[in-house]
């Protein structure tokens, strides 16, 4: 094939490829200490991606397509949590695509903000069977993942889209209306979390985006708030 050498790619090349192109030179000359750590925040996702790909820890696995681990950028101010995969996510592998993440993509864009900017992942990753809701032990068992993608991405502001989502996230059993418009934090990290519907629930019941728009505009002073 005209190749002499044979050069083995670890991990950090990989995850260095993925960064934009213009900051890959930075990268290797090691002059932006801000894209060093996102360049190691990219290296420690994709690892944790191939182990969630692999993962068999509830029965979710036997009649997933794929898993879908979570898309966007390593160090997002902003990170989406969903309930779980449905169709299309299983499909094409990313959370929140086809009408409903084109609803979430319109969403966040109501905010300033663009769909590559943020974080996106679910509660767990895989698809549930006839998507119905995630039974405890499947949350549990994608618990850690979760938590990891968290503490990775350190996020400055969590949305919480749909009822699974928010009662996971917060340990509650509370409905999604009681929990919208009050003032939450994580658990563990102590990351604000902004309770919404989720954008499914929205197509089905458009006049609650009226509500919707009032937490995406507390996601917005949230952000805007100084560190």
């Amino acid at each position: 094939m005209g190749i002499t050498v044979w050069q083995r790619r670890n991990a950090r090349d990989g995850a260095k490829n993925i960064l934009p192109a213009e900051t890959r030179d930075q990268v290797s000359a090691g002059a932006i200490p801000a894209v060093q750590a996102a360049s190691q925040r990219l290296v420690e996702l994709e690892s944790l991606r191939l182990e969630v790909s692999r993962c068999t820890k509830c029965a979710l696995h036997e009649t997933r397509t794929q898993t879908v681990f979570g898309v966007g950028s390593p160090d997002a101010q902003l990170m989406v949590i969903g309930e779980a995969p449905g169709a299309d996510e299983d499909r094409q592998g990313e959370p929140f695509v086809g009408r409903a993440g084109r609803l979430l993509n319109a969403m966040l864009g109501a905010v300033g903000l663009r769909r590559e900017t943020v974080y996106i992942a679910n509660i767990v990753k895989c698809r549930p069977p006839k998507n119905r809701d995630p039974r405890p032990e499947e949350t549990a068992s994608c618990g850690a993942y979760l938590k990891a993608q968290i503490d990775l991405v350190k996020p400055a502001v969590i949305l919480a889209a749909g009822r699974v989502a928010a009662q996971n996230l917060l340990g509650t059993t509370a409905a999604i209306g009681r929990l919208r418009g009050q003032d939450h934090r994580h658990p563990e990290t102590g990351i604000p979390i902004v309770v919404t519907y989720h954008p499914a629930y929205l197509l089905r019941s458009p006049a609650e985006k009226r509500k919707s728009w009032e937490d995406l505009k507390r996601v917005r002073r949230l952000l805007q708030e100084p560190a």
